[in-house]
């Protein structure tokens, strides 16, 4: 059976869900996608892990999205002599480019690109943003700052800069190396950290070449900055709140997630809300009630998909931590409140043609009776992005003869996907195919109207311009 809601979730996979049977039992609580986080693991368990994946899905004929997320530059302090210092309100503190062993008054920074980009008057942001530095002059090898917020600092702590583009790519040698074996592994999506601007996604998308889907995370206040044409430019928008609240006013975080996801609607691509969404149940078997309204929010936001970071990857309770999540977008859903936000829907300007046939789609299903579904025939996927960015309060059938387009739409607000050989080879076995899968799936029964669109003529991508309506015989 598909899926009984149309948010999705996207859970990290690390220690904590490393073996079969625990795979098994996060895709039975609800988990449509799983995230493999190059920032830890070798290449060797991804690999493993992938492999069982596949495996469970086929078992459970199901089509289920993998994520490999690169890790991004890394920006940290270096070491201290005992490990730890604390720094002091209002006294002085040297980052120094060369080697040393850091105490009270100075650390090493090992990352030139800091020194050229950083003047007076910036603010560094250390350990999450627990401790602010505030320049107040540098050289070629010394960055003099005055300590703004005291705290606690040690080893290897990571470093933020706010509203400073540094002149670095958003894949490191590492990552790159990362990327060539995820593709090779054949993963659905390639989530891209670091972005700070949109050249940074034409870069990933001349390596990857069309073998993955892109997901910008959006973590710089300066990717902000350029964010119509980043989601232009990627098939996907994560939005990363983590470092996005340590860089921007933690206040503006809530305001930028309604922002981005609305964006994201606007050019029919899937937004992803992330970080510490059940961040308690990393150690709980019951999250917060905070938290449990933080996930109901991102999904009357009508964000494609939630994401489980370390709830799933090193938490002691993954397969509750799904669970929940599932059971509060199911809350939710029924809620009359979000099924009435479906249908306010308020007419708009529809730039393309492929915009206008999913519009009236939408509006067809609400007037027209006995509709029980709304089927898309979709060559690359993007039929279905489309339909999507509408929010029918119908379930969204999506058709197509390719297993690893089918994996990607796990993420999408409310598709369920299946693979079909014959999809494209007759314009008149259209209305056989989606009848059939129809009342395989248990969506309709005989009599039941279903509404079909696709691009024709077959085979296109990225157009979108037949409506047609079928009764089930």
């Amino acid at each position: 059976m598909p899926q009984n809601t149309s948010t999705k979730i996207l859970a990290t996979i690390g220690p904590a869900t490393s073996d079969k049977d625990i795979l098994e039992k996060l895709i039975d609580a609800g988990a449509d996608a799983f995230r493999f986080n190059f920032s830890h693991g070798t290449h060797e368990e991804h690999q493993k892990r992938f492999e069982m994946i596949r495996e469970i899905a086929k078992q459970k004929n199901k089509h289920i999205s993998i994520v490999a997320d690169m890790q991004g530059p890394k920006l940290r302090v270096g070491t201290f002599q005992k490990g730890e210092i604390t720094l002091q309100k209002e006294q002085s503190f040297t980052l120094e480019l060369e080697a040393c062993i850091g105490d009270e008054n100075h650390v090493q920074l090992p990352h030139p690109e800091i020194f050229a980009a950083v003047k007076t008057g910036d603010k560094l942001l250390l350990n999450d943003g627990k401790i602010i530095l505030e320049v107040t002059g540098k050289d070629s090898s010394h960055i003099y700052t005055k300590v703004l917020v005291e705290g606690p600092l040690s080893d290897h702590k990571g470093v933020n800069l706010p509203n400073i583009k540094l002149p670095i790519s958003a894949l490191t040698p590492k990552d790159r190396k990362d990327l060539a074996f995820a593709l090779d592994l054949g993963v659905d999506w390639v989530s891209l950290s670091f972005v700070q601007k949109a050249s940074d996604v034409r870069e990933a998308k001349e390596l990857i070449n069309g073998r993955a889907l892109i997901i910008s995370k959006l973590e710089k206040p300066s990717a902000i900055d350029e964010l119509d044409e980043i989601i232009s430019l990627s098939d996907a928008i994560m939005v990363a709140r983590g470092d996005l609240g340590v860089e921007c006013p933690l206040q503006t975080v809530p305001v930028l997630q309604k922002k981005i996801i609305s964006a994201c609607r606007k050019q029919s691509k899937p937004v992803i809300v992330a970080t510490q969404m059940l961040e308690s149940m990393i150690s709980s078997p019951t999250p917060t009630r905070a938290e449990v309204s933080d996930v109901a929010t991102a999904v009357y936001d009508m964000a494609d998909t939630v994401m489980l970071s370390a709830e799933t990857a090193v938490g002691a309770y993954p397969v509750e931590a799904v669970s929940m999540m599932h059971h509060t977008i199911e809350e939710v859903e029924h809620d009359p409140h979000y099924i009435k936000m479906l249908s306010n829907n308020p007419s708009h300007c529809c730039e393309t043609e492929s915009e206008g046939i999913t519009y009236a789609a939408k509006e067809l299903s609400e007037v027209l009776q006995n509709v029980v579904a709304i089927v898309t025939f979709s060559n690359s996927g993007f039929t279905t992005f489309s339909m999507a960015k509408e929010r029918p309060a119908l379930p969204i059938l999506a058709i197509t003869p390719h297993d690893n387009v089918a994996n990607r739409l796990a993420i999408v607000w409310g598709v369920h996907a299946v693979t079909d050989e014959k999809v494209f080879q007759n314009f008149d076995m259209i209305e056989e195919i989606s009848s059939r899968h129809i009342l395989e799936l248990g969506y309709g029964k005989k009599g039941d109207c279903i509404i079909t669109t696709a691009g024709y003529p077959f085979g296109k991508t990225h157009q979108t311009n037949m409506l047609h309506t079928v009764r089930i015989k």
